[in-house]
């Protein structure tokens, strides 16, 4: 059975989403067993049979709207027109009912984003380097409520004890703000970064300030997450997020 966890926040409940496990799928080791990736060396007949196994167990209300993620900021408007083929981009919005986000991570964090009421969602892959070129900001941009109605939660990624960086990770997040270098700590002769913190503060910082967060780091719980800074090769989990009607 698919299994996962589910955004905790103060929005409406036709706001649906999740942060599925690494288990209840076909995939074989080193992909073991809910691997939704088609681009990190599984058998794509497994990834395609995990990806109906999602649809169905979730009863989800429409096929997931999958990106060809690059670690960018570019973000993408979801309607209820098809895409042709996945297209490049790290984030998605939307304020149709019954489409589906979807975000694949493996350490990166998985970024929900609502207003209260449930008319509009974003859903991003909060990688260092899209955060570092304002993707948050970029995202908050295309909701029409006011901020203060906005609200934010983190899931599962690399957490403030395992995400070693270097000085050019530092730097390139203390551009966005002097302040981010409070959520860098002295590891070696490199950084440990902690990606909730800065996530959090980047969020504040445009004006979001109902923020949640799981906590939950991939590294650490192997049997829930699959994680490639622990494993190297190894499937992806997918974070979907989507209106009901």
């Amino acid at each position: 059975m698919i299994r996962g966890i589910e955004p905790n926040w103060q929005v409406s409940a036709k706001v649906r989403g999740i942060t599925t496990f690494r288990s209840g799928g076909v995939s074989s080791a080193p992909y073991e067993s809910l691997n939704l990736a088609l681009h990190v060396g599984d058998e794509p007949t497994a990834v395609l049979s995990n990806r109906q196994l999602v649809n169905q167990q979730l009863n989800l209300p429409s096929a997931p709207r999958w990106l060809h993620q690059t670690h960018g900021a570019d973000i993408v408007t979801v309607t209820g027109q098809e895409f042709s083929c996945p297209p490049e981009a790290d984030a998605s919005y939307t304020q149709t009912a019954g489409q589906v986000l979807a975000i694949m991570t493996a350490d990166c964090l998985p970024l929900f984003l609502a207003n209260s009421t449930g008319t509009e969602i974003a859903l991003l892959h909060c990688g260092w380097r899209s955060v570092a070129n304002g993707i948050i900001e970029r995202a908050v941009e295309n909701f029409d409520s006011p901020l203060h109605t906005l609200h934010a939660w983190l899931g599962p990624a690399i957490g403030p004890n395992n995400f070693v960086v270097g000085e050019d990770v530092k730097l390139a997040m203390t551009q966005l703000s002097p302040s981010y270098a409070n959520h860098f700590k002295v590891s070696n002769d490199r950084w440990l970064l902690d990606l909730f913190g800065l996530v959090t503060s980047e969020l504040n910082r445009v004006g979001i300030n109902h923020v949640g967060i799981s906590g939950l780091c991939t590294v650490e719980h192997a049997s829930r997450f699959f994680s490639y800074r622990r494993d190297g090769q190894t499937g992806r989990m997918v974070s979907l997020l989507w209106l009901e009607a």
